[in-house]
């Protein structure tokens, strides 16, 4: 039976941690607004003991700094290593899986009664000047994580540990802490532009490949049945050619070379005067039998019944 997750808002974070924090702790602040936490796995024990998965209804961004950890977030299996910057929105369920012993998180939640420095885009007009949230954080997108650079990193992490000097001061200036968090919303949004842009091009890298590999069939299907020359042509694994043609077209790269090579069989089985012998000598088979036994069960007939047809 699949467990209901529970809330993990401000007041519940405050109750669990609080009790465990040693006075004076310079790495962690936590109040109804926000929660700031440069922590390793004794926190997240705290958390995992509350027996998961959790849900939230806020805004939590982390830097994951050294170690590594499979969750499950939305439903969906993550592995995350460090260096890599994660974003939860609200309504995101985590169900932690394994975490190791060498976890460095730095993080932070933005509660519900945060001032957030953006208004929802459809207020703009009526809000003046203020602007509007970046599109990684509009609710098109539950969570992210983006693996990074030293320089990405250590962005992130001086802008999360200016925050935290700033809130660590008495009576701190609110809007001067919005204005940080927006900096480093911006931050977060800008990498994952890029990430997406990446995968754009990834995709359009795919389906390059798969048109090159069907102009090689289609050259060369008659002589060559293996998947492993075409990858070797294509310099890449059979493993990922595979995947690539699947993900491009639907059907597996054997299934194209199949097709290429029948079509050609019956286009000389009809349109010339060549044996079935003659045609299994220059299309490469290595004998009669296993050329008709091969087109037996591509087509469902023999060379001969398809001829006579």
């Amino acid at each position: 039976m699949n467990k209901e997750p529970k809330l993990m808002d401000a007041t519940k974070m405050r109750d669990i941690i609080t009790p465990h924090l040693a006075q004076n702790n310079e790495n962690i602040f936590i109040s109804d607004e926000l929660g700031i936490f440069h922590c390793n796995l004794n926190l997240f024990r705290l958390l995992i003991n509350q027996k998961p998965p959790f849900c939230i209804n806020d805004h939590r961004l982390g830097i994951v700094l050294q170690g590594e950890a499979d969750i499950n977030f939305n439903l969906q299996d993550r592995h995350i290593t460090a260096p890599t910057l994660v974003y939860l929105g609200p309504g995101t369920i985590i169900n932690p899986i394994r975490i190791s012993n060498d976890l460095e998180i730095f993080g932070m939640a933005l509660f519900a009664n945060f001032p957030m420095p953006f208004v929802a885009r459809e207020k703009i007009v009526d809000e003046g000047n203020n602007e509007a949230l970046p599109s990684a954080f509009n609710g098109q997108v539950r969570d992210f994580q983006l693996p990074v650079g030293e320089t990405d990193l250590q962005t992130a992490r001086q802008m999360m540990e200016t925050i935290l000097c700033v809130v660590r001061q008495p009576d701190y200036h609110r809007a001067t802490v919005s204005a940080l968090v927006a900096a480093l919303l911006h931050h977060y949004d800008h990498l994952f532009q890029l990430q997406k842009h990446q995968q754009a091009l990834s995709r359009s890298r795919e389906q390059t490949i798969f048109d090159r590999f069907i102009q090689l069939v289609n050259q060369h299907c008659h002589e060559q049945h293996q998947l492993a020359y075409y990858a070797s042509r294509l310099c890449l694994t059979q493993r990922y050619l595979c995947t690539v043609v699947r993900q491009a077209s639907g059907t597996t790269a054997k299934d194209w070379i199949d097709r290429a090579l029948i079509t050609r069989i019956k286009i000389e089985l009809r349109h010339s005067h060549k044996s079935a012998a003659q045609i299994a000598e220059e299309m490469n088979f290595p004998n009669p039998s296993f050329f008709s036994k091969y087109f037996h069960r591509l087509t469902g007939m023999t060379p001969m019944e398809f001829k006579s047809k």
